[in-house]
């Protein structure tokens, strides 16, 4: 009769630890996906019409396919109003306070692409993002132009902090540089001051501000 109570009390004991097990795997599947933003986009908060407004909208969904690797689905729109080749060492600032590279107009680029993030030690990671574009050119009165392609790619390093209990809320400072081709189409007056400028830009710092689900 103690034998049948002993191995009755064991299974009931392993088959709680096997419920708090799968409870643990269950937790850790419901969080594989990730939703992001970069906190830039937050800067056009309240410009509204303002020439150097870039309205710039961009999010990001991502997968955890282990703990190593992470893809994504990346969705971003903005408009230029001068050349995006222009570097830090070139003036870029004053560039915007002189209006001197201003296009005649606006550029409105808008794509859906993929990224792929690789963690590489403790919360560092290094990621690549393609994010094909439709472009519009417009001019001053937001009157189309003509439209065009471009191939747009960055590459990223940066560091994964999470906070909270459960590790749901995160950021990622980062620095990242991009480049551009396949850029079709262009209207004279802004091909004219693009040709002036890199086809690159480098060492733009950033902050993604994320959760996960």
């Amino acid at each position: 009769m103690k034998k049948i109570v002993c191995i009755l009390v064991a299974m009931y004991a392993l088959q709680g630890v096997a419920q708090d097990t799968q409870q643990a795997v269950t937790n850790e599947s419901d969080l594989k996906y990730r939703v992001s933003f970069p906190a830039i986009i937050l800067g056009n908060i309240g410009k509204g019409g303002e020439r150097t407004n870039t309205q710039h909208i961009e999010f990001h969904v991502k997968r955890e396919l282990d703990p190593k690797n992470i893809i994504g689905i990346k969705f971003a729109t903005w408009r230029l109003f001068q050349p995006m080749g222009i570097q830090w060492w070139d003036g870029l600032k004053d560039k915007i306070d002189s209006e001197t590279e201003f296009y005649p107009g606006y550029l409105r680029e808008t794509g859906i692409g993929v990224s792929y993030q690789r963690m590489l030690w403790k919360g560092l990671f290094a990621s690549v993002e393609v994010l094909p574009q439709y472009q519009t050119y417009l001019d001053l009165d937001s009157n189309k132009i003509a439209n065009g392609f471009k191939l747009y790619t960055s590459y990223h390093i940066g560091y994964h902090i999470a906070f909270g209990k459960k590790k749901r809320i995160f950021i990622e400072p980062q620095i990242h540089g991009q480049n551009w081709m396949f850029d079709t189409n262009t209207p004279d007056g802004f091909k004219r001051l693009d040709n002036k400028w890199k086809s690159y830009f480098l060492f733009e710092p950033n902050l993604y501000i994320g959760i996960k689900l």
